[in-house]
């Protein structure tokens, strides 16, 4: 009897974004990691809002005759994503796919490249030569804003950055601020920082990819910046595809080859233990790819429909197919819910500003109500969030 072939592929795991930027750049990492392993295919996908979905990338693998697939989070921290909803894709793959394997690696996490990424785009850009840097900053606030989950522990991981960054460079100060579910808010945290009195501040997303996020980060720093003219803001690039990073995500892969994983539990394997503790659900909504314009941020409403469409998009490879399923225009986000939503200086800073539906939807009414009539009545001097 004839044993199978074992033939190993890449599949980079992204979230997806409706901003359609975010996805070109996402596909250069994939490009970057062709130049390190030449003669393994690779593939990309996202959970939601993009295409190629992650289906989409497993399935060109397995048409190349790949038959076990290095998977690889395209996750800064292990949050939601990387800890339930990808590895929720993936293990639903696999069982209808009989002899295919699938190894899950894990998130890019602290490591020193990434680490060494994030200084070099900040002494970009104060016009400084990362490999020749000042002995120190102390004329100058780093503020690195962190993506913001309801996951205390990649909220932690972003800190934790911040304070090594800090004391890699020198920075007279450093502190977090985070775009997303958690506190502080971009806005409100930079009108709370400048009171420390700097006249240089550093404003640097650690994010990897452009987005709606991003280029709403860039308007805070410009109505705060507009505000304060005796100070000098700047605002750093986000990491990209930056060789570094490259060198973070070769480093996962790589650790899947060899079986180095991190020590007790993987992704993987702590996912199938709280799965089979019924602890989590397999989110289905993350099979199939979603066009972000269908979707309405601002309403939900329940229903099911079927319709045909097709996907076409600017990379490599093609995925020239159409097909018709029925979903509902249900947020198909799996952001778990956060006990902090109500806080001042939290998310309720963003109402208003297009903040995405699902965390909406776990503010309290009179929160809303309050909120609804500061903007209505434009007394953002007296919203708690901004008192000064």
């Amino acid at each position: 009897m004839n044993e199978q072939v074992v033939k190993k592929g890449i599949m980079v795991c992204g979230h997806g974004s409706r901003d359609k930027d975010a996805e070109v750049e996402f596909s250069l990492v994939a490009e970057g990691l062709k130049k390190r392993f030449p003669d393994m295919p690779i593939e990309y996908g996202f959970l939601e809002y993009s295409a190629p979905n992650i289906h989409m990338g497993l399935n060109s693998l397995i048409a190349q005759g790949v038959n076990h697939i290095y998977a690889v989070p395209g996750m800064l921290f292990a949050a939601t994503h990387a800890k339930n909803d990808i590895p929720s894709v993936l293990t639903t793959f696999e069982e209808k796919n009989a002899g295919l394997q699938v190894t899950y690696g894990q998130e890019l996490g602290l490591q020193q490249p990434m680490i060494n990424a994030f200084q070099a785009r900040i002494y970009e850009s104060l016009g400084l030569d990362a490999d020749n840097p000042p002995k120190e900053l102390y004329d100058t606030m780093l503020v690195v804003v962190g993506r913001g989950t309801s996951d205390t522990e990649a909220n932690a991981e972003a800190a934790k950055l911040t304070r090594i960054v800090s004391e890699n460079m020198g920075f007279g100060w450093a502190d977090t601020v985070y775009s997303g579910v958690t506190y502080p808010s971009v806005g409100v945290g930079l009108e709370k920082l400048l009171k420390l009195g700097f006249k240089r501040i550093v404003v640097a997303p650690y994010f990897l990819f452009t987005g709606r996020l991003i280029k709403r980060i860039s308007g805070y720093i410009d109505k705060v910046a507009k505000e304060n003219p005796e100070v000098e803001f700047i605002n750093t690039p986000y990491l990209r595809d930056h060789d570094k990073v490259i060198d973070a995500f070769e480093v996962r892969v790589r650790n899947i080859m060899e079986k180095q994983q991190v020590q007790g539990e993987d992704l993987m394997a702590t996912f199938k233990r709280r799965l089979a503790a019924g602890e989590v659900d397999v989110h289905h909504h993350h099979a199939e790819y979603q066009d972000p314009e269908a979707h309405n941020h601002e309403h939900s409403h329940d229903h099911s429909h079927s319709h045909d469409h097709s996907h076409a998009h600017d990379h490599s490879h093609s995925h020239d197919h159409g097909h018709a399923h029925g979903h509902s225009h249900a947020e198909p986000h799996s952001h778990g819910v956060y006990k902090h939503i109500a806080h001042p200086l939290g998310p309720r800073t963003m109402i208003g500003e297009g903040i995405c539906n699902c965390f909406m939807s776990q503010f309290p009414q009179e929160l809303l109500d309050e909120e609804k009539e500061r903007i209505e009545n434009g007394f953002k001097g007296e919203a708690l969030a901004h008192r000064k």
